[in-house]
């Protein structure tokens, strides 16, 4: 930072000359850019702005309109400050109309009751200069070494508010054009000081340019974006009068290069999933892994313009159905456009709802419901809105999707509970049989047996269960690289009519009949019994919750 008024007075070498300040007492803070010497009254064509004049006055003009025209012409030119030194044109006061034009343009003005050498005082006032210009040069290098690093190493949003945040003291904060927080770094202060009523907190502060200060909130705030279009604001939240209005803030540059940092890793991953998909599967993620506790899971998800509180939240997972899985890249772009799909479903709904990745596989949904919504209806429209969008070729699924639906929770607390009896309804809805397939979405009694058996699918003695049952036959197939569980399965969902198990196996019904004779040697039963048979189906069901 560059020397203020104030600090210049404050030297050895001033204090020598019994400085006292006479007007522009307020304006002490401005920085000093440089100290100019001179008797000249039109000085201020010779000056560029931030200097402090020294003057002994001896050539100031003697009547008050000249002596007026004088402090205008400085605070125009933006000197920051003037001095004048008692001995030979004044001797124990300045002029009255000098100090009032200074008063009313909010000039420093300042006498010095004893003579100095001002060749001392500038070489002083210029070493403190040129110190705070190398100092500059040091912190501008040091930042752009660090956003450098970043930038190569594709450095995630939070990386990159956590080094600004570190290097300027302040909490930082990335919001999307609707002021929702997509990252933040409190730099050691509360979440609730820092995201409180932020959408409305930020709608407040519009300052001109793409990068500007507001002295009333004491925010500095930069755009992000590239290429002409801008997605977000990044912003840096000081104190109220931190600042002066018209100092440039001392870390605009790091704003800005961090703002460029986060554009041009946006550029870098486009195909990866959106800022506001990542921190939905965020906060989803911290719900499920208790990873974040609930006050956090509420504010953040308030400042992401998803208001929890007061709602009934119910927990919703999409799952993709059969196929051969495709290979890691093609499948990251599949499960990305499939979670941007279930966001523009909900919001054709008009549900308020955090969307993202569960796993490789599904995406999960958190809605929150107000009082007036109604819970079947609303689930009925996304699951329409979402169908619609996948039949019209909106991403690249080929299969309608499975959208399973947890119970409805009165609290974040339970947020949880909600989310993971969803994800078992999924499970066990991926093997349902097609005709079961309810109108709109599967809940837990639609899975009926499936949806039991997947809730117990980590017992031991529903593990232990499959084993009695299936093990002979599981290992048979393992040694000889026979299908015969999937006979005995293709037997049994055909509801033991051999000659339909047959076409659908596409045997001949002697080859058919020859193996499943082997499945009742190999298991020791008698597969015209009923209770047999549906111990084993039984057991097959557990077997797929076992395995998933």
């Amino acid at each position: 930072m560059l020397p203020t008024v104030a600090n210049v007075l404050e030297l050895d070498v001033m204090r020598r000359g019994m400085p006292q300040v006479v007007a522009g007492a307020d304006r002490l803070d401005r920085p000093v850019r440089w100290v100019h010497v001179s008797e000249l009254p039109d000085v201020a064509g010779m000056l560029q702005g931030g200097e402090l004049v020294l003057t002994t006055g001896i050539a100031l003009p003697d009547d008050r309109e000249g002596l007026a025209r004088y402090v205008k012409e400085l605070v125009e030119v933006g000197a920051v400050g003037l001095v004048v030194e008692f001995g030979r044109r004044y001797f124990d006061t300045l002029p009255r109309a000098l100090v009032h034009a200074a008063e009313q343009r909010g000039l420093p003005l300042v006498v010095l009751r004893r003579e100095l050498r001002f060749v001392a005082v500038t070489e002083a006032v210029h070493a403190l200069v040129v110190n705070s210009q190398l100092e500059q040069l040091r912190a501008s290098e040091a930042v752009h070494q660090v956003f450098n690093e970043l930038a190569v190493e594709g450095a995630e949003p939070s990386e990159v508010l956590r080094q600004i945040a570190r290097m300027a003291g302040l909490p930082v904060v990335l919001e999307n054009l609707s002021h929702q927080v997509l990252a933040h770094d409190p730099a050691g202060r509360t979440e609730d000081e820092l995201l409180d009523q932020w959408e409305r907190r930020s709608r407040a502060v519009r300052p001109a340019g793409r990068t500007g200060f507001d002295p009333r909130s004491g925010w500095l705030v930069t755009a992000v974006g590239a290429r002409g279009e801008d997605w977000g604001r990044l912003v840096l939240v000081g104190d109220p009068g931190a600042v002066p209005a018209e100092e440039a803030h001392p870390a605009t540059m790091l704003l800005e290069r961090g703002a460029a940092t986060l554009a041009l890793n946006r550029l870098l991953v486009r195909d990866r999933e959106s800022l506001e998909r990542q921190t939905h599967r965020t906060l989803l993620s911290g719900i499920l892994t208790h990873a974040l506790t609930v006050s956090e899971v509420a504010l953040r998800a308030q400042a992401l313009g998803v208001p929890l509180e007061g709602r009934r939240l119910v927990g919703v997972v999409l799952r993709r159905r059969g196929g051969q899985l495709p290979a890691a890249l093609e499948a990251q772009a599949r499960l990305r456009d499939f979670t941007e799909l279930a966001a523009s479903a909900a919001r054709t709904s008009r549900l308020s709802a955090l969307v993202g990745a569960l796993d490789d596989e599904g995406v999960g949904l958190l809605i929150a419901l107000g009082s007036q919504q109604d819970e079947h209806a609303s689930l009925e429209a996304f699951a329409a809105a979402l169908r619609r969008l996948v039949a019209d070729g909106g991403g690249r699924e080929v299969a309608q999707p499975v959208v399973a639906v947890g119970s409805s929770v009165g609290s974040v607390r339970d947020a949880r509970r909600t989310l993971m009896e969803a994800t078992q309804v999924a499970d066990a809805a991926l093997h349902d049989a097609p005709g079961a397939r309810p109108a709109a979405y599967y809940r837990l009694p639609d899975v009926r047996l499936r949806g039991l058996l997947h809730l117990l699918r980590d017992d031991a003695r529903l593990q232990t269960y499959v084993e009695r049952e299936l093990g002979p036959l599981l290992a048979h197939d393992a040694e000889q690289g026979s299908q015969l569980v999937q006979l005995l399965r293709v037997y049994l969902e055909q509801g033991r009519n051999k000659s339909a198990a047959a076409d659908a196996a596409h045997l001949s019904r002697p080859s058919f009949y020859d193996r499943l004779h082997k499945v009742e040697r190999i298991l020791a039963v008698d597969l015209d019994q009923v209770e047999s048979c549906l111990s084993l189906h039984v057991a097959l069901l557990a077997l797929d919750a076992v395995r998933r």
